[in-house]
């Protein structure tokens, strides 16, 4: 009888000591986690993720004169190589990036709509560009022509420089928006000053992903 008391005393021992050994235990943590968790998104193999930078470049013109309140489609081109985290190639140098520029903020925002590959294919791509609020102001009587050089112009501000220091002043420049000069003449006429934005696309356009480009 003894003895059976005494098992049965040595059995509660145990698994009490069991129970102290068991929340005793410390937790041990993994120093040194998976990289797909200390960077989540970064290591796309079939893509470029979302906050890359997109290097752009303008091939019509030096800048681009418009009103603010006009929206003007632009075709840009990237300018370097964009590689992955693991250094491969998906957005190759001459890609072409299709894309408006539109009022925003007081100023004029490129806002990119599609992407096209050397090999011709074509994939969505939600980017941006910073807003652009440099202005220059066109009096009647004055010259245009320090704006205007090396310009490609929207119809809009073309419309309201012609009409402010007559259409010679815009004659051999790239006007952009497929409207005609004096479609909206009516709307200037008077007037004794023109405001413009001036953009110049490799200053002010290099483009922000808003969202992942993947390409499959």
């Amino acid at each position: 009888m003894f003895t059976s008391k005494l098992n049965r005393s040595g059995t509660s021992l145990l698994i009490a000591l069991g129970l102290t050994v068991s929340v005793a235990t410390p937790v041990i943590f993994n120093p040194n986690p998976a990289v797909a968790q200390r960077f989540p998104g970064s290591l796309r193999r079939d893509g470029i993720t979302a906050g890359t930078l997109i290097p752009i470049e303008y091939e019509t013109a030096e800048k681009i004169v418009l009103t603010p309140e006009e929206t003007v489609p632009v075709t840009l081109k990237v300018s370097k190589e964009v590689r992955t985290t693991y250094g491969q190639v998906w957005l190759p140098q001459g890609s072409e990036i299709n894309g408006e520029l539109r009022p925003a903020s007081g100023g004029s925002q490129f806002i990119a709509d599609e992407v096209i590959l050397g090999n011709g294919r074509r994939y969505r791509l939600n980017a941006n560009s910073q807003v652009v609020t440099r202005t220059e102001t066109i009096r009647k009587g004055a010259s245009a022509g320090d704006i205007l050089k090396g310009a490609a112009i929207g119809a809009a501000a073309a419309t309201a420089i012609a009409g402010i220091v007559g259409d010679k002043a815009i004659a051999t420049e790239e006007v952009l928006g497929g409207a005609g000069l004096g479609a909206i003449a009516g709307v200037f006429l008077g007037r004794e000053k023109v405001e413009v934005l001036v953009i110049r696309p490799e200053e002010d356009l290099d483009l922000r992903l808003q969202s992942d480009l993947v390409f499959r």
